[in-house]
């Protein structure tokens, strides 16, 4: 498995991967919105990573880096294809994803994971991600969202 940035041939899987994840049905994605918001990230030049093997694309990460919230990262989606989950995939492309944030100055990465998604809480708990709070009916009426955060940089004591 290599992970690589992003191209415009990869379009088409990873409309492919959002369409098929059971997680984002409840999100009502369909092929348009996803290949139109994909061109976008790539237009707008946010992170985004494919992981490869074979020719094939079975997980990417999306993240957009901002200086919002002192110069942290936003993980908008990390997805990988029923079937490859629990392989090390997801903390390898997080892991790419946060080095590709830290280049561009990022301090921090947060993120949001349905509420009920506890697999996905205990991925990202386990790769350092501290529970920040809940946010109900924010991405979407009826669903609650999780939000994470991870810093990288050391804070400095307070001076006395």
């Amino acid at each position: 498995m290599r992970i690589a940035r992003a191209t415009r041939a990869h379009i088409p899987a990873l409309v492919h991967l959002m369409t098929a994840s059971p997680l984002l049905r409840r999100y009502d994605v369909t092929p348009r919105g996803a290949r139109s918001s994909l061109l976008d990230a790539l237009r707008d030049r946010d992170i985004v990573l494919v992981a490869v093997a074979q020719g094939q694309v079975f997980g990417f990460a999306w993240v957009v880096a901002t200086d919002a919230l002192d110069r942290s990262a936003y993980l908008r989606l990390l997805l990988v294809a029923e079937g490859r989950q629990s392989h090390g995939v997801g903390a390898d492309l997080l892991a790419a994803a946060e080095r590709s944030a830290r280049t561009r100055g990022c301090r921090h990465m947060l993120l949001l994971v349905t509420s009920s998604n506890r697999r996905a809480r205990a991925f990202y708990a386990r790769e350092g991600y501290r529970y920040v709070g809940r946010l109900p009916d924010f991405a979407r009426p009826g669903l609650t969202e999780a939000m994470y955060v991870r810093s990288w940089r050391r804070l400095r004591a307070p001076d006395p």
